[in-house]
């Protein structure tokens, strides 16, 4: 990680806390640090760690992926208006759990459609017996 990004992350950080109205002192223990450690970290002095990002970023109430991007852990997914990860990620009113269980569920939904679709089958609603005497008598009018 480059100074320009341990900069850039610090003064990210600095301004999403500052943006909720935390003190300094507030969010350092919220993310389990020390203050001074926090200070340095939003003045570029620190390099924090992906753990201690993870921390900072559950106490702002914002997903762990933004800080790694800001820090330069992760390089910035590109993002295309259908990226509905990318939009629960970034979603701030929700908990990082939130988050957690709504891409696992949507990656499962995916997934099960993607593997339906290899198969070559698509879904049919269920059969009840009023469904199947509609269709039995349908097709004896069109038939008939």
């Amino acid at each position: 990680m480059n100074v320009v990004k341990v900069r850039d992350v610090g003064s990210f950080i600095r301004e999403q806390r500052r943006s909720v109205g935390l003190s300094l002192r507030k969010l350092a223990s919220m993310a389990g640090v020390s203050n001074p450690y926090l200070s340095q970290i939003e003045r570029g002095l620190r390099k924090p760690s992906a753990e201690i990002l993870n921390g900072i970023a559950k106490a702002l109430r914002i997903s762990a992926e933004t800080l790694y991007v800001q820090a330069g852990i992760l390089d910035e997914r590109k993002r295309d208006d259908g990226d509905l990860v990318g939009a629960i990620l970034a979603d701030r009113a929700i908990t990082e759990r939130q988050k957690q269980v709504l891409v696992q569920i949507y990656s499962s939904f995916r997934s099960e459609t993607e593997r339906q679709r290899k198969a070559g089958r698509r879904r049919r609603r269920p059969e009840t017996p009023e469904t199947t005497e509609l269709e039995e008598e349908v097709t004896e009018r069109w038939t008939g």
